[in-house]
């Protein structure tokens, strides 16, 4: 089917793709076939903590990836863990994680990563929603998942230290003076199982597990569009034909070649994809950055390791430009940045290119669609301030906001919603979600967004309430609800306030039972015990009342408009 956007592809980019049935995972059996001895990965510590040390990195070849991957499915096997099996992933960006991602896999496991942020709270409901068996834990974060696993159904507990694959000298380092120090010395309980003693004695050839390109392959938490956190059900099929689109998108991409920052969490769906998947794709090099926000690691590693694409999120990139020592790197060997998970100011976009050399492009996706669903070309015409064009095989429309039924003409506002191979199944064990979510083959996005006569996508507003900070999400729900287990608390609502650094932030309104007392440092405490730091409200607003409905449901709009006002009325005052 013709589209108005097929013109402003980049040269070389086609409409349509070929797509194999196979499982994911036979992007890395081909790229370890085909180049064993390249690097798959760098990894390395934060090492400029360590006093006088330098920035130190081990790497691993593609040959010794797939090796450690068979180990670890065939582990999988041994210890019970049958196809459509969900194991959980709690782990940063390390080799580890890789690993245990395509190594699951390979037994015909399920994975659901966990955010390594996450509370007990958040975790135990991970684990409970996915009914998962099986979880591989950084050992920094046992404790937090000793607090909870009595109320899960887990049997099998594998834990890494990060330091597993640090070069020898950091190692030991490491091991002096950090490990005891930031908690990564455990004791394990007894019938758990250490990563390296797991993978040891296993065989480096795959399991014979069948494996098909429907299965399931991620269950990827998201807000979804109502509700609490829920899992899209990613097959292999759905994160293949994304990693396929993404390689199409960028045709000067080069085999064997090109290296990837890998700063962003590779638990979310824009990293797995665009860092990892395409990664493997191209036998590219992951540069791994395990905390996105220590930036001297992040510049030291792009100096050193010379990545050539750096997707990332606009809080990255504003980092960079701000910071009085990156003109101290050599950033110069960055050609492209796809920038996604929330909007990409203009001036933001304009001083990186200008300070890098490198090209900047946003781009715009969701979990449920594996993510990718548009991108500016990367080499042909950027529009900045717009989402770009739709990638190869995905049609994209503008549905009317009231009935989600009627497409609206070009210019005009309407609910973005997306049709490709890239779009999942639906939402694990939960029909009427699916329903509501994908209808007649179209996944109903909650984003608003209008269409120019060329095909370029401009995201105006949302349906649904998510507030997306630091390019997370966060469902203001969840954050209510803690508010509310707060003794003090009689009703509360969370929005999402503009934030010059990460977008947005998230902001609460509460009014407190009579009688009772609180400030907002007591509710921003009480949120911060049981909230990952980015879900937390940077605000606290007391009232007397909550603008409700006539059936008594809070209009977190009203709020909205408000906070707008207010916004407003201040700049005019300046």
């Amino acid at each position: 089917m013709d589209r108005v956007w097929y013109k402003h592809y980049e040269k070389g980019v086609p409409p349509t793709l070929n797509y194999p049935q196979v499982p994911l995972f036979k992007l890395l059996d081909d790229a370890a076939a085909e180049y064993p001895d390249r690097q798959a990965m760098v990894f390395g510590a934060v090492a400029h903590k360590l006093p006088g040390q330098p920035l130190m990195d081990a790497s691993m070849s593609y040959r010794e990836f797939r090796d450690a991957v068979n180990r670890f499915a065939n582990a999988l096997v041994k210890m019970g863990v049958k196809k459509g099996d969900r194991v959980a992933i709690y782990l940063p960006n390390c080799p580890q994680f890789a690993i245990a991602f395509y190594g699951t896999l390979k037994a015909g496991g399920v994975i659901a990563p966990v955010n390594p942020i996450y509370t007990p709270r958040e975790l135990e409901f991970i684990l409970q929603d996915s009914g998962a068996e099986t979880i591989v834990a950084l050992s920094q974060f046992y404790p937090k998942l000793q607090e909870v696993r009595s109320k899960t159904k887990l049997k099998n507990v594998i834990v890494a230290n990060i330091k597993e694959y640090f070069p020898g000298m950091l190692k030991t380092l490491f091991t002096l003076a950090m490990e005891k120090k930031e908690g990564h010395r455990v004791e394990l309980a007894k019938g758990d199982h250490w990563f390296q003693v797991v993978i040891k004695n296993e065989s480096s050839v795959a399991p014979n597990v069948a494996v098909k390109s429907e299965d399931d392959a991620v269950l990827l938490y998201t807000g979804g569009t109502t509700g609490l956190p829920k899992a899209a059900q990613l097959t292999h099929a759905n994160l293949l034909a994304n990693a396929m689109q993404l390689r199409a998108w960028v045709p000067s991409a080069k085999e064997g070649k090109e290296a990837y920052l890998t700063a962003l969490p590779m638990f979310h769906s824009y990293a797995m994809t665009t860092c990892m998947n395409n990664s493997v794709m191209l036998a590219g090099t992951m540069i791994l950055i395990p905390n996105p926000r220590d930036l001297e690691h992040v510049l030291k590693s792009i100096a050193k390791h010379r990545p050539t694409f750096f997707p990332g999120v606009p809080t990255m990139y504003t980092a960079i430009n701000n910071n009085p020592a990156t003109k101290n790197y050599d950033l110069k060997s960055i050609r492209a940045c796809l920038s996604g998970a929330a909007g990409l100011p203009v001036e933001v976009a304009k001083n990186f290119e200008k300070m890098t050399g490198a090209r900047l492009v946003e781009g715009y996706g969701l979990s449920e669609a594996s993510p990718v669903v548009t991108a500016n070309p990367i080499f042909g015409e950027n529009r900045i301030g717009t989402i770009g064009v739709p990638v190869s095989d995905t049609d994209v429309k503008l549905f009317d906001v009231e009935t989600g039924e009627k497409e609206v003409p070009v210019g005009t506002p309407g609910e973005l919603c997306v049709k490709g191979p890239q779009v999942m199944k639906g939402y694990w064990n939960k029909p009427e979600e699916s329903a509501k979510a994908v209808r007649d083959g179209w996944l109903h996005t909650g984003d608003v967004a209008v269409m120019d006569e060329d095909g370029y996508f401009r995201i105006v507003d949302r349906l649904k309430e998510m507030i997306i900070s630091g390019g997370y999400n966060i469902y203001p729900r969840e954050i209510e609800e803690v508010l509310y287990s707060h003794p003090a608390v009689m009703d509360a609502a969370a929005i999402g306030v503009p934030d010059s650094y990460r977008g947005e932030s998230a902001k609460a309104f509460v009014v407190l039972k009579p009688g009772q007392t609180a400030t907002a440092d007591e509710l921003i405490a009480h949120c911060k015990q049981n909230l990952a730091p980015y879900k937390v409200p940077r605000s606290i607003e007391f009232r007397d009342s909550l603008p409700k409905t006539l059936i008594g449901k809070i209009l977190r709009r009203e709020l909205v408009a408000e906070e707008k006002q207010k916004m407003a009325a201040a700049e005019t005052k300046q």
